[in-house]
């Protein structure tokens, strides 16, 4: 049986990020402090990545401000995504830290790794600022993913740990209606 990666803390990692047009060093302390969302995918170069991570570059304004860092992360190098983000269009735009994990250290920490091509799955973690993952989202390789319902689900998780004995119904949106379960709802939904 599979134990659940939901609410368990990011494991020990150092890698090497690109971001802003240079290398930076990145731990899981870079993490802690904030909400943060750790972005897996296959490969620089490829088909679905590009459309997934320009998808995420476009809704990175809006993360930011809602308090939440976007991290990227490929069994690439980070050499190889400097050099990605000079030749297409779409990366380019990305402002987020782009980590290269060549060892697959953080792939297999977050439970993504496809052992037998050394890819990651795409896989998308949100994690709260104790260093909790509090959603976990995994593709197959050829299921694209959206920015915008990651945006919906990170507002619901801070609104979850912001308002105590309250939860989110499905497809709720910031505004709309919560419920605080109890007895009295039991069969009344």
């Amino acid at each position: 049986m599979h134990q659940s990666i939901i609410n368990s803390t990011i494991k020990p990692f150092s890698a090497t990020a690109f971001h802003n047009g240079d290398f930076h060093p990145v731990t899981e302390q870079d993490l802690l402090g904030k909400w943060s969302v750790v972005f897996f995918y296959p490969a620089d170069f490829t088909f679905v990545c590009p459309t997934e991570l320009g998808d995420m570059a476009d809704h990175y304004e809006k993360l930011q401000s809602m308090g939440v860092e976007v991290y990227s992360v490929s069994t690439d190098t980070h050499f190889t995504h400097k050099a990605w983000h000079a030749s297409s269009d779409t990366i380019n735009k990305i402002q987020y830290p782009m980590i290269g994990d060549p060892t697959g250290t953080i792939t297999r920490n977050f439970g993504v790794m496809i052992e037998e091509d050394g890819l990651a799955l795409r896989g998308t973690f949100v994690i709260n600022p104790e260093g909790e993952i509090k959603v976990a989202e995994v593709h197959d390789l050829g299921i694209g993913r959206s920015a915008a319902e990651l945006v919906r689900k990170i507002q619901a998780a801070q609104y979850v740990a912001t308002h105590d004995g309250e939860v989110c119904p499905a497809a709720w949106q910031p505004g709309e209606e919560t419920l605080a379960p109890s007895i009295d709802l039991v069969g009344k939904i």
